[in-house]
């Protein structure tokens, strides 16, 4: 068993969320069923390769739901058809590795990293390259970019005190993080706040861009005040190579392109055939990324960094089994319940102070994110909570913080993924990256409450 779950996984996960796929077309109503069924051992399979973090969350979800569900009178099957509401959510992050794969097969990440060795004097320079670095790379491969861009600059600032070193790397990379996927179409968060509030994807855009532009422009500006007066000798352990700045920006034109062929893409087969964001996401991501590939004559390198990233990543997708399996029990039954009215009484009281209610979702991402609550987990219960708030509050602006709370805490959740992996890469502690990065994640949800309220 254990050597089916570290090899083979990938297989029952793709099984199930294929048919699930096909079912969103065909419509049968007793493979629904089968699937909330299937839905049960896979929860169980991916339970033991969870982290502890996720077992917690997985479990309290799993037992409210489970007394929740009682409480309703809901007939059974009811239960079973539950469970399978956010398998799309999962079909997403199963497909997010392809994306990836033609982005490392164009070699685009290599070329762009390089942009960070040049003429650059001190620290406060180098901040507004990494940053923007970072940033480019995130939008299109998310968390592999990570990775990258510390390395680059982890080996760069090797001359520099551990404690300046680490700091500076969590800080350009991981607000670099938060302000690249807050439009990105392949940001989960982004895709299940724009299917909750029923707000077009092309309304939001224009508005997480500029929020995204402003946010970047007072960071690096922050970064070169603070580094300024610090030098920059860069580290080379091998020879450097010259670096035509033409060839990285023709790479960094074509990357937005791709994407601006992407996004019309989603748009297109979205209102084609009538599916919902995430589903058209999940559907667009392999079928673009082989022809991308194809077309820069990269298709072998593809296939062989795609499958085994693809399968590498999917079968170590526990987490967000068990996370989002349980959640759906959880949202769904909670809904079935007065209970839910009980929770939401206190926000429609507050409807006509929609600051008040816009500053608290934010304020509850950042402190359940400092205990170990993914957002996924936050926004899967705020959903449910402010919809009726729809009638009285722009879907837009409540949808903006949805997102901009969400990804506020990617800098600074100390129990985060992404706060969890620079800790392992540069070797410190996760709390020291939280203290690093508060003021910045409070000042990122503040921007975004404002122009929901703004909006409101």
């Amino acid at each position: 068993m254990h050597h089916f779950l570290k090899h083979y996984l990938y297989l029952f996960y793709f099984t199930i969320l294929m048919v699930y796929v096909f079912n969103i077309f065909a419509g049968i109503e007793i493979l629904t069923y089968l699937i909330g069924a299937a839905a049960i051992p896979m929860l169980l399979l991916s339970f033991p390769g969870a982290s502890r973090l996720f077992k917690i969350l997985g479990s309290l979800f799993i037992l409210a739901g489970v007394v929740l569900f009682l409480q309703s009178g809901r007939p059974a099957l009811d239960f079973l058809e539950f469970m399978t509401t956010n398998m799309g959510l999962i079909a997403l992050l199963m497909m997010l590795p392809w994306m990836n794969s033609v982005v490392r097969s164009g070699r685009f990440d290599r070329r762009i990293n390089e942009l960070m060795k040049t003429n650059v004097s001190n620290l406060g320079q180098l901040y507004g390259k990494a940053t923007l670095t970072s940033y480019t790379l995130i939008s299109f491969i998310n968390l592999s970019a990570l990775p990258l861009t510390q390395g680059v600059l982890k080996e760069n600032l090797s001359n520099l005190s551990v404690n300046l070193r680490n700091k500076f790397i969590s800080q350009t990379t991981l607000r670099a993080f938060s302000m690249a996927l807050v439009w990105s179409p392949m940001e989960i968060m982004v895709a299940i706040s724009v299917d909750a509030t029923g707000v077009s994807y092309l309304v939001y855009l224009p508005w997480l861009l500029l929020f995204s532009v402003i946010m970047v422009s007072l960071d690096i500006v922050w970064g070169k005040i603070a580094y300024s007066k610090l030098p920059y000798e860069p580290v080379y352990h091998h020879e450097p190579r010259s670096l035509s700045i033409k060839q990285v920006v023709g790479k960094i034109i074509h990357l937005f392109l791709a994407l601006a062929v992407f996004l019309t893409a989603v748009i297109i087969v979205s209102n084609l055939f009538e599916l919902n964001f995430i589903l058209a996401v999940t559907l667009v991501i392999f079928p673009f990324a082989a022809l991308w590939a194809l077309s820069m004559k990269r298709w072998y390198s593809f296939v062989s960094i795609g499958w085994h990233t693809w399968k590498a990543r999917t079968n170590g997708m526990q987490n967000f089994v068990v996370l989002f399996v349980s959640l759906a029990l959880f949202s769904n039954s909670l809904s079935a319940t007065p209970l839910l009215q009980v929770i939401q009484d206190p926000f429609i009281a507050a409807s006509d102070r929609p600051l008040v209610i816009l500053f608290f979702i934010q304020l509850s991402y950042l402190l359940m994110s400092m205990i170990g609550v993914h957002p996924i987990a936050t926004i899967g219960v705020l959903m449910e909570v402010i919809t009726p708030l729809y009638d009285v509050i722009n879907p837009l602006s409540l949808g903006i913080v949805l997102i901009t709370g969400a990804m506020a805490t990617a800098s600074a959740a100390t129990y985060g993924v992404t706060v969890t992996l620079t800790s392992m890469y540069t070797h410190q502690n996760p709390y020291r990256i939280t203290i690093a990065n508060l003021p910045f994640a409070i000042i990122y949800g503040t921007v975004g409450t404002l122009i929901a309220f703004f909006l409101a």
